[in-house]
């Protein structure tokens, strides 16, 4: 395949601008770039959803299957449209695993060693809507390995995953190549460069900045100075929001307790006999694999999970079950999780999505007055997202998306931050202007932090707490959950 002085006009995003660029056969490629980069421009062009404005593409294969962030959320919505649970007498579990693999091609020895590759066997009779979002990905990939595309363009493939679930990905993708499947990488981060990688291309603002053989585009100067950035000493922070504080609340009451906690599907008992609470300024990191129950338990605390009422927990003072209102607890929490990204769906711009944050809404339903809007303002320009403030929500990248809710969950600095995986979909400089903030709120105030990730380098130096979900060795349950202090 070959680029020639090839201009694409995106309709979102920016233009993207290929001078000379050449792909080989045999040659596995990875393209590197930011968010707003134009990665996925060149998808679109690839695809052969854009044309060219000027320039030539020449040998663009004929089947290429793209797999990115957004199909998943499309595939996602499409389950929604076809749950009929208000019609029966039973959840309805949706398209199961099997079945969506079956949609790819009929059911053979490839889809069995699919699923043992990628450690899948126990998701095949779950409905779709039932999984994490690591599982889903592990799912959208098998779909497109089994349709057998002359060109596997995978969008951020990493994401969601947890280390042992990253490492089997990266080894299936390292034996398709050698199978002779054509694979290419768009990555926003350079941690997820596979060994198998032979060449490196990086796009910068709508640029092919650099490409060529691995090796010698790591080593090229322009490579290192266009993934630098610089520490700030110290973030400036908009005011922290008073009407949604607890104040005077004392340093031995927990803002959660749980006892003998426990979550069960059809399927098992995922989690039981979790006794814990959760103290003032005792920030905690939730680890465990994708589907042990990580985003559950934090669902039960933010009381978007059904269970939280047959549970026997206190958040904020507030007994479940016993006549608070969902907003009693919402109003002293901010939320960032995958959960709330696919559901967050409704028509708006990029500040109403913020300001949304302080009616704890999708959406907003009241006038927005000058003083939200102007702090959403403040908040975006801070990460570097004010120039979209006028954008629909649903226009921008999920990158960019991602610091949208991001915005609306620091908004009220509130008592309680649960950040479920919330650089998901960032790159490296937008990922230190989160994990920056985050700290900032955290040393300038009475916040508490639950945070989960899978990143190895996202361990803040705050959190002395961590919640690990382990396999239960009795049987009884699918996981256990042991606490550990660090300080």
């Amino acid at each position: 395949m070959q680029f020639e002085h090839l201009t694409v006009a995106a309709p979102r995003g920016p233009s993207l601008h290929l001078a000379d660029w050449t792909i080989a056969p045999g040659e596995r490629w990875v393209v590197l770039g930011g968010n707003g980069s134009g990665k996925s421009t060149l998808a679109r062009l690839l695809c052969d959803e854009l044309q060219p404005a000027s320039g030539t593409l020449r040998d663009r294969p004929d089947r290429v299957h793209w797999l990115s962030l957004e199909n998943q959320q499309a595939l996602y919505e499409r389950e929604l449209y076809r749950d009929e649970t208000d019609l029966t007498d039973h959840i309805d579990p949706g398209t199961t695993v099997r079945e969506l693999m079956e949609e790819a091609a009929p059911w053979s020895a490839r889809h069995e060693e699919l699923v043992a590759s990628l450690g899948m066997t126990a998701l095949l009779e779950r409905g779709y809507r039932l999984l994490s979002s690591g599982e889903g990905r592990k799912v959208m990939l098998a779909r497109a390995v089994l349709e057998q595309p002359d060109l596997l363009l995978l969008d951020e493939p990493y994401e969601g995953l947890d280390p042992k679930a990253r490492h089997d990905l990266e080894t299936a993708l390292g034996q398709l190549a050698e199978q002779g499947q054509w694979v290419m990488l768009l990555i926003n981060q350079r941690q997820d460069i596979p060994e198998w990688a032979s060449h490196l291309a990086l796009l910068d603002r709508g640029r092919l900045v650099l490409n060529g053989a691995a090796d010698d585009v790591q080593a090229h100067p322009d490579w290192r100075a266009a993934l630098a950035f610089t520490r700030a000493e110290a973030l400036t922070l908009p005011p922290r929001q008073s009407d949604f504080q607890l104040p005077d609340w004392p340093a031995d009451q927990p803002l959660v307790d749980l006892q003998n906690g426990r979550v069960e599907y059809a399927t098992g008992v995922q989690f039981e006999g979790l006794n814990w609470q959760l103290m003032p300024g005792e920030h905690t990191q939730i680890i465990g694999p994708n589907g042990c129950g990580k985003s559950t338990l934090l669902s039960l605390v933010s009381g978007d999970h059904p269970q939280c009422y047959a549970n026997h927990l206190t958040v904020f003072g507030y007994r479940r079950g016993r006549g608070e209102t969902i907003w009693d607890i919402k109003k002293h929490l901010g939320l960032v999780s995958g959960a709330l990204h696919r559901d967050y769906r409704v028509a708006g711009n990029v500040i109403t999505a913020v300001v949304s944050g302080l009616t704890d809404s999708i959406g907003v339903y009241t006038n927005t007055g000058s003083e939200e809007a102007h702090l959403a303002h403040q908040w975006l320009e801070l990460l570097g997202l004010d120039h979209r403030s006028g954008d629909a929500f649903r226009s921008l990248s999920t990158g960019e998306q991602r610091l949208v809710l991001i915005a609306r969950a620091l908004l009220k600095q509130p008592p309680l931050l649960i950040l479920d995986e919330p650089t998901q979909g960032l790159d490296d400089v937008n990922r230190f202007r989160v994990l920056a903030a985050m700290e900032r709120i955290l040393d300038t105030g009475p916040t508490t932090l639950l945070f989960v990730s899978h990143r190895e380098d996202e361990h803040p130096a705050l959190i002395k707490t961590r919640l690990t979900f382990e396999p239960d060795e009795t049987g009884e349950a699918l996981y256990t959950v042991r606490q550990t202090r660090t300080g």
